[in-house]
């Protein structure tokens, strides 16, 4: 037995209303997708870190919760976890034409402009082609500054959006008073900033809060007791 096959036997078991763990047995796709959020953010932290038998076990734990959400849509009757593999292969064997067809791409600029053509045709294809909008498929799940540079890129590239917005006014709203309504309008014009300039705003403030982190535990660290 591989070690996959022995996984999703103890997932089995688990689950199992009679002989299974009572708090397994009362998980929901609910109640378990935070934990698969926070599992990524895990194997995240791992990476960040170099900690690489760290990244080992927690991407275990993420696969954990695939396997999950697997079994319970198996006991739907909706899915299991070999049709979530073979739609993947099938996936990843789509979009890469240049691989594992006659398609050809010059550089990696190249290949992320065909990956995104391939998938607003997938995304027309799921429905009517005439509805199909190029800013669907950004899951409201994503931590804001992240859907928002994905949002802008989308936008940008369709040509569905009139300009980039306009960071200088909107910090002179907020200087003036603006509330929330005119900081979230400077956030998202410094998120559409970082995309235009090829930067990762999400990364970007964690790596300055990280740095704000370390100089207060600093200071905490000289202050006299």
């Amino acid at each position: 037995m591989s070690a996959v096959e022995r996984l999703l036997a103890v997932m089995t078991r688990l689950r199992d209303p009679v002989r299974g763990c009572p708090w397994d047995v009362e998980q929901s796709f609910e109640s378990i997708a935070p934990h698969t959020v926070e599992e990524a953010y895990e194997v995240d932290d791992a990476i960040r870190r170099g900690d690489m038998d760290g990244l080992r076990e927690e991407l275990g734990d993420l696969l954990l919760q695939v396997v999950f959400h697997a079994q319970m849509a198996r006991e739907r009757g909706l899915f299991d976890f070999d049709a979530v593999a073979e739609g993947l292969v099938d996936k990843l064997v789509r979009r890469h034409p240049h691989v594992f067809g006659d398609a050809t791409v010059r550089d990696a600029a190249d290949q992320t402009r065909a990956w995104e053509e391939l998938k607003a045709a997938e995304r027309a294809a799921k429905g009517d082609a005439s509805g199909a909008s190029a800013l669907d498929g950004v899951a409201r799940g994503l931590p804001a500054l992240a859907r928002a540079q994905k949002l802008w890129r989308r936008a940008a590239r369709s040509r569905l959006a009139a300009g980039p917005p306009d960071a200088q006014a909107a910090f002179a709203a907020r200087r003036a008073g603006g509330g929330e309504e005119a900081l979230g309008a400077l956030l998202f014009a410094l998120c559409a900033e970082a995309s235009d300039a090829g930067l990762d705003a999400e990364r970007a403030l964690r790596e300055a809060v990280a740095r704000f982190e370390a100089a207060a535990r600093a200071r905490e660290a000289e202050a006299p007791r």
